[in-house]
């Protein structure tokens, strides 16, 4: 996927890659220096969309006017014109905000039909019905927008977090993960022999870690098409909705432990939202245990797709025996692969000892709000650029639904036993269940129900944080209650 940079410039300002570091280092200085106080954004609607825009609308046009002309200074330096990619980027950015305000409606919401979801649509019946206007085509730079939100994901990775954790959320998180990983590319590749390589890898990320943001990290490192970014998108999107409702009622039903039960869902359900909703429908405490393994397994992002750069270098695109130079390899590696790690390092070992932690949630709570927009602005320039009939020729026989069913159900199972071993007792020390009475006075019958309810939020990708999880053995037995914060 990354640009090759243009043989007579150097790569430091030819390279989208690079760039997606320089502008997300940007946005990071920005907010730790001050110069960002605020991101603008969408605000939630029930009845009538004009409510989202509130004394919102100087906001976004400013964010989009900032936007515009960082994106432009770098597409200028890369060579192209920034005139036309300015021009472009307005109906662009407003057609973000449309897939911002259809996500934030109340009920939707609440069903966990987020941003990227909405934009993609938009992107596809825009794309599939009247056609995506060349004029707007200069803005459509869907791996800028990208890898700049992927740099400023790894400042979200905090090392100091996986440490506080405890065993058995790592063995849960660690253990399944890497595992279902190899299975399902295997199982793509051998069995099921789906040609594209890529995309066989980019649904298993999905599937095995943690849904939209694996996909986008791993369809970068591989060098996926498009169009195998949004199937895999799409089918995480619709099946992380469905586990999200099935799931807490099947654990109620059979009378599991919920404390394994959310164990469970913290390992299975993609998305760190609906993992949080989920698990609320067990109890608070249930709550926080599904949202600290779903942490613990978020932190593989930047690892696995490290790992996938390097084997796709090496082994994938490797010709005949021949095994390629260290500098061969330097030179292919995607270069925000080193922004993401180093944004994990920083904020790590250097922001959170000098600035303290709540400073640092304070920072990442605005660097992950920008994120959010490059996301959005990603996934309508994809939708823009697929074709249905291609998105079909993909699913061709539907081997790639076959493999994330399968890959799930296998998933599933796997989970589900290092679940029982690492929190029913038998492994480590059981955490105590101390919420039989309340559950028993009977929650609403569905998450989607139990959301509305609470004014709950089953939509973010990404997750920075969970308050309360730090202490998940010891906290759910005062009553602590997992407080969560939304892209």
């Amino acid at each position: 996927m990354p640009d090759a940079p243009t043989p007579s410039r150097n790569p430091l300002v030819a390279s989208e890659d690079w760039w997606a570091v320089w502008l997300a280092g940007l946005v990071m200085a920005g907010v730790v220096a001050g110069a960002i106080g605020a991101v603008p954004g969408v605000g939630r609607w029930a009845a009538l969309p004009t409510e989202a825009f509130a004394g919102r609308a100087a906001g976004l046009a400013a964010l989009g006017i900032v936007m515009a002309a960082l994106s432009a200074l770098a597409v200028r330096i890369m060579g192209h014109s920034a005139r036309r990619h300015a021009v472009a980027f307005v109906p662009l950015f407003l057609l973000a905000v449309a897939a911002y305000t259809l996500a934030n409606q109340v009920g939707v919401r609440a069903a966990g039909f987020g941003y990227a979801f909405w934009a993609l649509i938009i992107g596809l019946i825009i794309a599939n019905t009247r056609g995506t206007p060349d004029w707007l085509r200069p803005a459509l730079r869907s791996e800028l927008y990208i890898k700049t939100g992927l740099v400023l994901l790894g400042a979200e990775v905090l090392f100091g977090n996986i440490l506080r954790l405890g065993g058995p959320g790592l063995f849960v998180a660690w253990l399944v993960t890497p595992v279902v990983i190899v299975f399902m590319y295997q199982f793509g590749v051998r069995f099921l022999q789906i040609g594209s390589r890529s995309l066989v890898i980019v649904i298993a990320a999905a599937t095995s870690v943690c849904g939209v943001s694996a996909a986008i990290a791993v369809a970068a490192a591989a060098r996926a098409h498009k169009q195998e970014l949004t199937l895999a998108v799409g089918m995480s999107l619709i099946f992380t909705v469905a586990m999200m409702i099935v799931m807490p009622l099947g654990i109620r039903w059979v009378g599991m432990d919920p404390v394994v039960g959310a164990a469970w869902i913290g390992g299975t359900v993609d998305a760190t939202g609906a993992v949080v909703a989920a698990g609320a429908i067990l109890g608070e405490q249930a709550e926080q245990i599904a949202a600290v393994v779903k942490m613990i397994q978020n932190t593989l992002i930047g690892v696995v797709a490290f790992l996938v750069a390097v084997f796709w270098v090496t082994r994938v695109e490797a010709t005949g025996e021949r095994r390629p130079a260290a500098m061969e390899i330097w030179y292919r590696l995607p270069k925000f692969i080193i922004g993401f790690v180093a944004a994990s390092l920083l904020f790590s070992f250097v922001l959170t000892p000098s600035l303290g932690e709540a400073r640092v949630a304070a920072t990442l709570d605005l660097t992950s709000d920008v994120r959010g927009w490059l996301f959005c602005l990603a996934f309508v320039s994809i939708g823009l650029e697929s074709s249905l009939r291609d998105l079909a020729r993909h699913t061709s026989g539907g081997r790639p639904i076959q493999l994330y069913v399968t890959g799930q159900a296998f998933n599933v199972v796997l989970t589900l036993a290092a679940a029982y071993l690492a929190f029913g007792g038998i492994l480590f020390e059981r955490v105590r269940d101390v919420e039989t009475n309340a559950r028993n006075e009977g929650p609403p019958a569905t998450v989607i129900e139990h959301n509305l309810a609470t004014d709950r939020d089953a939509t973010p990708l990404f997750y920075t944080e969970v308050e309360g999880w730090q202490n998940y053995q010891s906290s759910p037995r005062n009553g602590t209650r997992a407080a969560t914060r939304s892209d």
